[in-house]
């Protein structure tokens, strides 16, 4: 069992819950889930998560890569996007933040597993 907690930012609902219940799994703890760039960022704040799975496609104007680029400056925690996008322009966006991984949905348990262990290196 690992002391890591994670923070989930998914707008998703049901892949948020999905991941929830995969990342307790797998023995990590869960510190808290958001939908929007608002919230996750205030949960990086109070949380202070090991790790951010973070979806790229947020709802609003602040999406999920300015979101990894806002908790570049505010705290020392692993980011992996989680994410359906995988153009070249996003993922060129994406890798000016220095993420520790990116997972590309669907994906499945050992993705994840896979995707995480490497982050908490």
């Amino acid at each position: 069992m690992s002391n890591a907690r994670i923070l989930i930012v998914e707008d998703d609902d049901v892949i948020a819950s999905l991941l929830e219940w995969r990342v307790r799994k797998l023995g990590y703890e869960v510190c808290g889930k958001a939908g929007n760039a608002t919230d996750a960022l205030a949960l990086v704040q109070k949380e202070s998560p090991s790790l951010v799975l973070l979806d790229i496609g947020l709802p609003g104007v602040i999406d999920g890569i300015e979101v990894a680029r806002r908790i570049r400056k505010i705290a020392h925690t692993s980011i992996i996007f989680v994410t359906g996008y995988s153009h070249g322009e996003i993922i060129e966006r994406a890798k000016t933040t220095a993420p520790d991984g990116f997972i590309l949905k669907p994906f499945g348990d050992d993705d994840l597993r896979i995707g995480i262990e490497l982050a908490l290196k």
